[in-house]
Parts: structure tokens; C-alpha cells; sequence
């Protein structure tokens, strides 16, 4: 390994990577860094004809993304604009303005190359990454950044500037943690907001509104200020089940916002934001796809070149968005005919794989597990609970661990002159090594490497965001091959993680026999098989390429009445694609195991290390 670069703000690694790695800041700059692409664009469509569409926007960390889709779920036309980003030690930012320019841009984009007019589109909804944006009484940015720069209002998900505000949280042990896994990550908001008024306390008194990303989204589309119970309960401790016995889905409208522990606020020194009924922070939630305020205003429908009026749905976060846009995309033979359909999607779990990956579960029944997220009541899917795990770097790592190698100059200008990604080139490289090799199973090449991703902490399921990432089995061998050895080990530790995720699911009361998949890095054949393999379960991809899109899309579909319940437009709108089946070979599976035995050790080899350099420094 070498040298030291930023992440990549998109996922996974673009042909074009040599330029964009002179191009990009370095991880310590205060100048902003842009992904490399100006605009990605796809189109299904070649006629023209009078059709109700619904249309999806995402936000993701490097990029807006829009999407329309038409009343059978197939995406019609979508495209992509790139978001400004700013990154310093652990602290990483954005522009609520930027983004909102972006998805401008993306949404007239789809809607061309779809040939959708604007009043063609019958409902709209946003998902976005959890991060949290600071706004004055006008809606103008608030800074939330050293540097003090107004645009800056964002606070990025993966922000980890709060790790000792959350350490003090969480030593409260107050009740509502036990709905976060027993423990606060640095990535929700509390630590974060907690963060502000220590450090930034002008910006703090300027504050009339917190955020998270995909609320303020469809706050500026209708100017409601309601709160999705998905961005509440997941990341900032609110009690969504406090509604179990007043309120279910077909309700349908803005419920007051009785979910917030006001001890525990006050106890972590933040009992200003209960003033106001929580008007800073949310006076009233609403279901996933509840229909908000009068629709798209005036102004937001112009500068989304759509008609006011159209109606859009209480948001998600994007992980979750992703999660209702493939849960039903089950084949008819993986069915199960003496189950209800609310038992059958107990047994699934959803991997959404980008930059990090979530790890997605829901039951019929609360289930309290340590270090995994949740019981969130309806924060996916209404009057359901969810169960979240989580890998805060995947898509990333495997960036990091590829442009960090000195081959990878040399290996990016291959797969450009090819026209293939880096990883097709380097899952090419190891079929051939395999073959030279005579190896009986490609995943054997890493008998001797062996990983540890933990490289931004551990989210689940042990919750330890001090923790690190280790590779084990280095040599002084900087060769191509020697590169792809080190993607095949980080790639196959990241599944190891994954199946750690879903034993400790399984061992505390879910059962899990599925996976279903959708984000970037599902594209990367070898990734999912390893994952197969690895966990031991079947994953269903689904059939449109983009379903937290979709996932999106249908918040709009329901908010406009289309459907009556979220699960019913899930059943109508989702379709399953191919189906990837773990090996048969019972040497493939006698290998991970071994393997996954060393992956366990590795942490605790690091703990005890921990332990020993704390010894010797006290």
C-alpha cells in the first residue's frame, strides 16, 4: 500500500479513474471535491405516449439522481448530476443549495429522455443519505463547518466529528438507546447536533430548523415541514411506535409528534430543542408516503420544470428507499403458500451496496439486538419493525484499497483501454491467476491474505467505531496480481461482515434464508458470488437497475393514491430479476468457514492489542 487519497464520492470505481485521481482534492483540503462525471443519463423509452409516471429523485454522497418510472415499475428514463462535497479529517460536508440545483437539473434530465411531459407525472418522492442540514427562519443555509462558509449547512452521514459526544451519550444508558442497539453511532444526529452547540454555538442560535437530508428535500418541494418516521425513529432516537395503538398506515396524515423522550434530550444537554412543541425538530411525523401539505409548490415545481400540485410523499432514507423498492422482488418459486405475505417478508434481508452497504430486516415483532439498529417501528415498512445493521465503508474500501496501490495507475489505464471498470479487469486477472495457479475455486487465491474492513469502525454488529481495519499477509509484492489479491480479500471480508450481521440477526430471534440486493456494487458479478457463497443464501437482484429509485417513486405512487397501502404498491411495482445461488461445492464452503474463524479472530486480536497499548500508556 501507499500514498494516501481521499475516498472516491462515487461507487463504484469509473473508467476514466487515472483523471479523476489527479483531479481530485486531497483527503486534508479545504477546497470541495467533485465526482468526475457531469451528467450520467438513461432512457427507455422511444414513444411517446399518454401514460401516468411516477417519479423518484435520490440523493446519494457524490451525486442527485431523478427516475420515472411508469405504473408497472420499469423505469422509463433517468439521469444523474454530481453534488459538491468538502472533506477535512473527519468532518465532511455539503450544500443543501448545490444538491437542490442538482436534482433540478437530474429531474428535468429524466424527464426529457423519458419523453414524460410534467403533467404526465402523478406523484413524486426523495430519499437521500442520512445526513443532517442546518436552516435559518427564511430556509437559508446555516453553516455547520470550521471553516464557516454558509454553504456548508450539510453535516454528511458519514461524518464522524461526533465520536465523543456519542461515547458521552451513550455512557447515560437512557432507555431509547435500547432502540438503537443498546448504543448511539456517531453517524446519527444527536452526537452530531450535540457537536454544533459545543463548537459552533453562533450557528447553533441561528438554527430554526434541523433536518435530515431527505426530510429538507421534500420540505423545499411543499414547504410541509412534517417528518418521515423512517429518518426520526432511525437516526434521531424518536419512539415511532408511540403511535402503535392511535394510528396505523390508512390514517394517512400528519400525527402530532408524541415519540420524543424528553428526558433524554435534556439529560444530554440539548433540552432547547424540546422548546416549541420540538418545532426545531419535528412537530408532527407522518408515514412513509403520506401525502404532504398541497403537493409541489409554484416556485419548486417551476425550477423542477413539473406542474404544481402534484402530490409528494413523506420521504425515506435512501438505504430504505432501496429496501421498499426490492423486498417483493421475489420469484413465484422462492414463495412460501402457507405463509402470509407479512410472514414472508420476515425472512428476507436487503443489502443496499454502495460507498457503505445496509444490512435490512423487518419482523412482526420487536427485537431488541446488541449492536444492531432498531426495533424501528414503520421506518420501512408501516406497522412493521426493522432491524438495521450496517457497514459504514464497502463501495469505499474497495476504492481506498485499489487507488492506494502503486499498480493502480497503470491498472485503471488497462480497463480504459478495454473499456471495462477496474473491477472487471481485476476479476479477469484472478480467473487467469486461478487458472495458472490450478486453484480449485477462485476465492482459494487468498488462503494466505486475509482482511479486516473495518477502516471507518465497526457499525454492526459490534459497534465499535474505534475500530480499525487490518490486512493480514502483506509482502513486498506491488504487482497487479498482488492488487487483485488484496481487492479479493477486502471483497471477501466485507461479505465476512455481512455474514457476521446475519448470524447475530439470526441468533437474536429473525430468520433470514434470502438476501436481496440492489446498489452499485451489485453490478460486480464477483461480489455478489462471494457473498453467496460466503453467507450461504441465495441473493435476488432485482429486475430494474435501480430500485432506490423506485423505492422513491413509490412513496409518490402512494402519496397520490395510486395504491392503498406502501406493501400493496411494494406488490405491484417491484419484479425480480436473476437469482444467485451459493456454491454446491462443500470445499468452498469448508474454505469460508476457515477463513470467517480467522476474520472473528482478527478483532479480537485487535482488542487485546488495544488493551496492551492502553496498559503501557497509563
Amino acid at each position: 500500500m501507499s500514498g494516501k487519497r481521499s475516498w472516491s464520492d462515487s461507487t463504484p470505481l469509473l473508467r476514466q479513474q487515472q483523471q479523476q485521481q489527479q483531479n481530485r482534492s486531497p483527503s486534508n483540503s479545504s477546497y470541495p471535491s467533485y465526482p468526475s462525471i457531469s451528467l450520467e443519463m438513461t432512457s427507455a423509452v422511444s414513444t411517446t405516449t399518454a401514460r401516468s409516471v411516477f417519479l423518484g429523485v435520490d440523493v446519494g454522497t457524490g451525486s442527485a439522481r431523478a427516475g420515472v418510472f411508469d405504473e408497472n415499475g420499469k423505469l422509463l428514463g433517468s439521469s444523474s448530476s454530481p453534488i459538491q462535497i468538502w472533506k477535512a479529517s473527519d468532518c465532511i460536508e455539503q450544500s443543501s443549495t448545490d444538491i437542490w440545483h442538482a436534482i433540478s437539473a437530474a429531474v428535468k434530465t429524466a424527464c426529457s429522455l423519458a419523453e414524460v411531459s410534467g403533467d404526465e407525472v402523478k406523484g413524486l418522492g426523495f430519499a437521500a443519505t442520512c445526513s443532517l442540514v442546518a436552516v435559518d427562519a427564511d430556509g437559508s443555509p446555516v453553516t455547520v463547518s470550521w471553516s464557516g462558509d454558509s454553504r456548508r449547512n450539510i453535516i454528511v452521514w458519514m461524518d464522524h466529528r461526533a465520536v465523543e459526544q456519542a461515547e458521552r451519550i451513550n455512557s447515560r444508558n437512557s432507555p431509547v438507546l435500547q432502540y438503537c442497539g443498546g448504543a448511539l453511532s456517531p453517524e446519527m444526529q444527536p452526537p452530531k447536533l450535540l457537536w454544533v452547540k459545543e463548537n459552533l454555538p453562533e450557528s447553533w442560535s441561528m438554527v430554526f430548523r434541523w433536518m435530515d437530508l431527505s426530510d429538507w428535500l421534500s420540505y423545499r418541494a411543499t414547504g410541509d415541514d412534517t417528518r418521515s418516521l423512517c429518518t426520526t425513529v432511525c437516526k434521531w432516537t424518536y419512539l415511532g411506535h408511540a403511535h402503535m395503538q392511535q394510528n396505523n398506515e390508512k390514517d394517512s396524515r400528519d400525527m402530532e409528534a408524541c415519540g420524543w423522550d424528553d428526558d433524554f434530550w435534556e439529560e444530554i444537554g440539548l433540552g432547547d430543542l424540546v422548546d416549541g412543541h420540538h418545532a426545531k425538530i419535528g412537530r408532527s411525523v407522518a408515514f412513509p408516503g403520506h401525502p404532504l401539505g398541497s403537493g409541489l409548490t409554484s416556485a419548486a415545481a417551476k425550477e423542477l420544470g413539473l406542474v404544481a400540485g402534484i402530490p409528494v410523499g413523506t420521504s425515506l432514507i435512501d438505504a430504505h428507499a432501496g429496501g421498499v423498492g426490492v423486498l417483493e422482488s421475489v420469484p413465484l418459486s422462492y414463495s412460501r403458500p402457507k405463509e402470509s405475505d407479512k410472514e414472508a417478508l420476515c425472512h428476507r434481508m436487503i443489502l443496499v451496496c454502495g460507498t457503505s452497504t445496509c444490512h435490512m430486516v423487518v419482523s412482526q415483532n420487536k427485537l431488541f439486538i446488541p449492536g444492531v439498529w432498531g426495533p424501528f417501528w414503520s421506518a420501512m415498512v408501516p406497522e412493521h419493525w426493522l432491524t438495521e445493521g450496517g457497514q459504514s465503508a464497502t463501495g469505499a474500501l474497495l476504492d481506498y484499497i485499489i487507488e492506494n496501490h502503486v499498480a493502480s495507475p497503470h491498472l485503471a489505464n488497462r480497463a480504459a483501454s478495454q473499456r471495462i471498470s477496474v473491477f472487471e479487469l481485476l476479476n479477469k486477472i484472478l480467473e487467469t491467476m486461478m487458472l495458472d495457479l490450478k486453484r480449485p475455486f477462485l476465492a482459494s487465491l487468498t488462503e494466505d491474505i486475509h482482511v479486516l474492513p473495518d477502516f471507518h469502525g465497526n457499525r454492526s454488529p459490534i459497534a465499535d467505531p474505534k475500530a480499525k481495519g487490518i490486512i493480514c499477509g502483506l509482502t513486498l509484492d506491488a504487482s497487479e496480481k498482488q492488487l487483485a489479491l488484496q481487492y479479493l480479500a477486502t471483497l471477501q471480508g466485507i461479505a465476512y461482515g455481512t455474514r457476521h450481521i446475519v448470524e447475530h440477526c439470526n441468533a437474536h430471534g429473525h430468520t433470514i434464508d434470502t438476501i436481496l440486493a440492489c446498489g452499485g456494487l451489485v453490478k460486480n458479478s464477483l461480489f455478489i458470488q462471494e457473498h453467496a457463497d460466503i453467507i450461504g443464501c441465495p441473493i435476488i437482484l432485482p429486475r430494474e437497475s435501480e430500485p432506490v429509485l423506485l423505492g422513491a417513486a413509490i412513496l409518490g405512487a402512494v402519496a397520490a393514491r395510486q395504491y392503498s397501502s406502501m406493501h400493496d404498491a411494494m406488490k405491484a411495482l417491484n419484479a425480480s430479476g436473476q437469482v444467485i445461488h451459493p456454491s454446491k461445492d462443500p470445499k468452498v464452503k469448508k474454505y469460508h468457514d476457515a477463513k470467517y474463524r480467522i476474520f472473528r479472530e482478527l478483532y479480537e486480536q485487535q482488542l487485546a492489542h488495544r488493551l496492551l497499548m492502553a496498559q503501557a500508556l497509563a
